[in-house]
């Protein structure tokens, strides 16, 4: 039989062992809440794959699902609502959320377009809360790439009751920006949202100047220039002759991690 001595040294080592990782999960905690980069990989790498293979659906589908069973149908505000309940009590999302959304409101009501352009779909919720905003006759062109977050957004945007005022474009921007003219009957964009790969801000705000489809006085405005970031996209705007811009500090969607949207007014 295991002496006491031995017994002891034992319970002392998983003693030490348990303090340990209590140690680095209160570190990792810590990290989450003030640290951008450690708050993606808990939330987009770790959390969402262990989700995603017990549930056997992805984020976005019990986004959606969680809208459908709580929101009011042909209500946006309510959908609004319900997918910030969502994203910031159960799953963290990339959304413009609650409080950059005003920011995004502020501009949609200052430019007052009738023509709009959204890079960057994803679950619908930006679409949902320019649409709102639009006057008779507007409509909002939105681009996404991929394909499972397009089929999200449709049912989003018809769930919200604003499917006649949004025209989902599936496949990639530097594809579609091109058509915009011939193929969608575009001549010029009033206002343009960048919420896309962060590596497309810059050349595709050059392609909407190359195709001509930024007039005197569009605007653009650029989300998540700060986390994860977009400083190509910065020093190419804000050293552009053609643009004249303004910051909005802000935080990363559901966090307190800092973030800012830059608009950028096209002089001609």
């Amino acid at each position: 039989m295991r002496s006491l001595h031995e017994m002891l040294e034992s319970s002392s080592v998983l003693l030490f062992i348990v303090f340990i990782l209590l140690f680095v999960l209160l570190v990792f905690g810590v990290l989450i809440r003030k640290n951008g980069t450690a708050a993606l990989f808990w939330n987009e790498i770790i959390r969402e794959k262990i989700t995603n293979f017990i549930m056997n659906q992805s984020k976005e589908q019990r986004i959606l699902n969680f809208v459908l069973q709580n929101a009011v149908r042909g209500d946006p505000c309510s959908v609004l609502d319900t997918i910030d309940k969502y994203c910031s009590q159960k799953e963290w999302a990339m959304n413009v959320g609650d409080e950059k959304g005003l920011i995004l409101d502020k501009t949609v009501e200052e430019v007052n377009p009738s023509v709009a352009l959204e890079l960057g779909t994803y679950c619908g919720y930006s679409a949902v809360r320019i649409a709102r905003l639009l006057k008779a006759g507007a409509y909002l062109l939105t681009v996404e790439f991929n394909p499972e977050f397009a089929a999200i957004a449709k049912q989003m945007i018809e769930f919200a009751g604003v499917q006649d005022k949004v025209k989902l474009l599936e496949g990639p921007s530097e594809e579609i920006i091109p058509q915009l003219k011939k193929k969608y009957e575009v001549d010029t964009l009033d206002f343009v949202f960048l919420d896309h790969w962060k590596d497309r801000y810059t050349p595709d705000t050059i392609l909407l100047q190359e195709c001509n489809l930024l007039r005197k006085g569009s605007v653009l405005l650029a989300d998540n220039i700060i986390f994860p970031g977009a400083p190509e996209f910065l020093n190419y705007i804000r050293n552009n002759p053609h643009f004249q811009c303004t910051n909005y500090p802000s935080h990363l969607e559901y966090m307190k991690v800092g973030d800012a949207m830059e608009k950028a007014v096209f002089l001609g």
